[in-house]
């Protein structure tokens, strides 16, 4: 007798064949978003795969294809709409929904939201910076009530460094008339570890803007991962 064969998700079984516990639609309503993995959150946005695969193996071989979602996420709309499985609608979909998450985020921090969650801040820098091939140094602008005025990319460098001019820092602040800042920076190595070079501008800043009144209240390290706290650190 012909032993058994394991019955599983054969790349050939639709989604909609699977256990309801499974299928990652019904997942994210039953238990949240957070439990569902990368492959499963883009296999929603594509809704059904390409050459006898489903969607969640289709997303796992663009995942790997990019060696991480951000890797996918962040080519442009062009390369992105180029992908396997991907095309137009889907591109527009995702792309639509990273400006969602955007704006949401952002809107809270115009809220006061940095107030009751400090780390806000840190993920905002982090969707606003990661997709970046250069390093980008950012600033964000807040009022007495730690309130974002605005948020601004001051400067762009090269793959692993980027000068930064605190005389700059201090005009625009002041042009906001801004009580306190929050500054940030991508490393696009991925290593999100600041650098010596990374604690010697944290500190010209913080003494440039304190001759004006306004304080240095965090600098960002992003990479992948969490974004770094340079305050956290003890380091602002």
């Amino acid at each position: 007798m012909p032993g058994l064969r394991r019955l599983g998700h054969s790349s050939h079984m639709h989604i909609k064949d699977w256990p309801k516990g499974e299928r990652p639609r019904e997942k994210l309503m039953a238990e949240g978003a957070k439990c569902l993995s990368d492959a499963e959150l883009l296999a929603i946005f594509l809704g059904s795969g390409v050459h006898g695969k489903d969607a969640v193996s289709t997303s796992r071989d663009l995942l790997a294809e990019h060696e991480t979602l951000r890797g996918l996420l962040a080519l442009n709309p062009r390369q992105l709409c180029g992908q396997t499985g991907i095309g137009l609608a889907r591109t527009a979909m995702l792309l639509a929904a990273l400006e969602l998450g955007e704006r949401c985020l952002a809107a809270d921090l115009k809220r006061g939201a940095l107030l009751s969650d400090p780390h806000s801040a840190g993920r905002y820098f982090a969707q606003r910076l990661r997709g970046h091939g250069h390093e980008v140094f950012a600033v964000m602008f807040l009022d007495t009530r730690h309130r974002s005025l605005g948020f601004e990319e001051l400067f762009r460098g090269t793959l692993d460094c980027t000068e930064v001019h605190p005389r700059e820092v201090v005009r625009r602040a002041l042009s906001y008339n801004a009580a306190a800042v929050i500054v940030g920076h991508n490393h696009p190595s991925g290593c999100a570890e600041p650098s010596s070079a990374d604690r010697a501008i944290t500190a010209k800043l913080k003494e440039a803007l304190a001759l004006v009144d306004v304080r240095l209240l965090d600098h960002f390290v992003v990479g992948d991962g969490q974004p770094v706290s340079m305050a956290m650190l003890g380091w602002v």
